[in-house]
């Protein structure tokens, strides 16, 4: 009996830490959102039902914005998930055509992944990258997330997913 209540009791407080220890961040307020993003102003675009639904679960903030020629979506993080999916596994699972598309490197160096994406004769370019508070990006998720995982990326990050209709 006094093993079992050990373990249980131990169990419970292993459970507890993040929350007692202080080294669990709180959850982080919004961001202030960049007024402008790859050179272009960003209009803020109000949210549908399906960014609430999306954002619903997510550990983080979602904004929507448009900047005269594309959507850009910006996804904040403070701590590495798994719950931040590449661009292209979204597109794929409501039934997108996907086709890989070379990476494309931004002014400043930075490269993002892009694919193609077509569904009822409309095809889109979409690109994405993970941008940290120092600077340091990532041209997709999965080669930010090992480097976060482990401290060897500082956050908070910024998730940018860009997506213009290209037919």
């Amino acid at each position: 009996m006094t093993g079992r209540l050990t373990l249980f009791a131990a169990a419970g407080l292993a459970a507890a830490a993040p929350l007692l220890s202080g080294t669990r961040d709180a959850f982080p307020p919004a961001p202030a959102w960049p007024t402008h993003f790859e050179g272009r102003p960003l209009k803020r675009m109000s949210p549908t039902p399906l960014d609430a639904r999306l954002a619903r679960d997510f550990p983080g903030h979602i904004a929507r914005f448009e900047d005269g020629r594309r959507q850009v979506v910006l996804r904040s993080l403070a701590a590495a998930t798994r719950q931040l999916h590449p661009a292209k596994d979204c597109f794929g699972a409501i039934g997108y055509r996907l086709r890989p598309l070379p990476m494309v490197r931004l002014p400043g160096g930075a490269l993002s992944s892009c694919f193609e994406a077509a569904r009822d004769g409309v095809t889109f370019k979409v690109c994405e990258r993970v941008i940290a508070v120092d600077g340091a990006s990532y041209p997709d998720i999965s080669s930010w997330y090992w480097p976060a995982l482990l401290g060897q990326s500082a956050g908070p990050w910024l998730a940018a997913m860009t997506v213009e209709r290209t037919g």
